[in-house]
């Protein structure tokens, strides 16, 4: 009998992938972890059910997460990573050598170790010296330290569980206060199409803390819709004036979907989304 994993999305979907062997299954404090061999898709990590990525696909989210506000920040330095236990993250941040150190905080110690063991293509940088990996709420972690960082990413899943104080507005005032002045933060803003309720409210909950707040898209095989989304929350840079597409050349960086037309035209929203998020996204401005 074939054996599948299925995510089901709200209630109301269903995603279904076709698994070949089971690589790792288990229940940390937080969530169900399971890693899986699919047949298109390689190997796959599923938090409580839902996909958090593939062998197929991750690198796009990951690319995005991470080089989009790599390139705009004119000299970021020191970037701090909530979640992203999985490495994909900072392996893409870790590409760029002006980087001096990544803090990653990730609250659920069985995600980073299932990964390094399983999948080593996504969890491969873990190990490099410019970072510092600690195991414990990144809620916590924001509130209390007193470092200052260039770049916030909240490489974060769905807004339950463990995740569910990293949307809200307490957590955006940390964030705002250990960022430097031209910092920016980067949110996992879910699905244009399935998730509108969480994405004004997320960003409304920014917007006491942040200049400029904008969206930006990229396709995904493995979420609900295939079209994704983040938030991309400044201290005054704006993502497209202040790009500078020659860093991207100069860099060296390998990337398999981030480019410079990329990076401009994933902040061309389509009309429904602009329409859905009026009056709390600010417009592009053209360099």
């Amino acid at each position: 009998m074939a054996l599948w994993v299925t995510e089901t999305h709200r209630g109301t979907m269903r995603l279904s992938f076709k698994v070949e062997e089971t690589l790792f299954s288990g229940q940390s404090p937080y969530q169900k972890v399971d890693i899986v061999r699919t047949q298109d898709h390689g190997i796959m990590l599923l938090n409580d059910g839902l996909v958090m990525l593939s062998e197929r696909d991750e690198f796009v989210y990951h690319e995005m997460i991470a080089h989009v506000p790599l390139f705009v920040h004119p000299d970021p330095r020191r970037v701090l990573v909530i979640g992203g236990g999985d490495g994909g993250t900072v392996r893409e941040i870790l590409k760029h050598l002006g980087v001096e150190q990544v803090v990653m905080v990730e609250i659920d110690e069985m995600v980073v170790s299932a990964c390094r063991e399983y999948i080593p293509s996504v969890s491969c940088a873990l190990s490099n010296p410019r970072l510092e990996l600690r195991i414990e709420d990144g809620v916590r972690y924001v509130a209390r330290t007193r470092e200052k960082f260039d770049v916030v990413m909240v490489d974060s899943t769905d807004p339950i569980g463990p995740a569910t104080p990293l949307f809200n507005e307490a957590f955006y005032a940390d964030v705002a206060r250990i960022l430097s002045p031209d910092g920016v933060l980067i949110s996992q803003a879910e699905s244009p199409f399935y998730n509108q309720d969480i994405q004004r409210p997320m960003l409304m909950n920014q917007r006491p803390f942040f200049d400029r707040l904008h969206i930006y898209l990229f396709s995904n095989l493995t979420y609900p819709g295939g079209l994704w989304s983040f938030g991309f929350a400044s201290k005054g840079l704006c993502p497209v004036k202040d790009f500078r597409p020659e860093r991207v050349a100069q860099s060296g960086i390998q990337t398999r979907y981030y480019n410079p037309s990329i990076h401009r035209s994933a902040f061309a929203l389509p009309t429904f989304v602009s329409e859905n998020l009026n009056g709390v996204i600010d417009p592009v401005e053209n360099g």
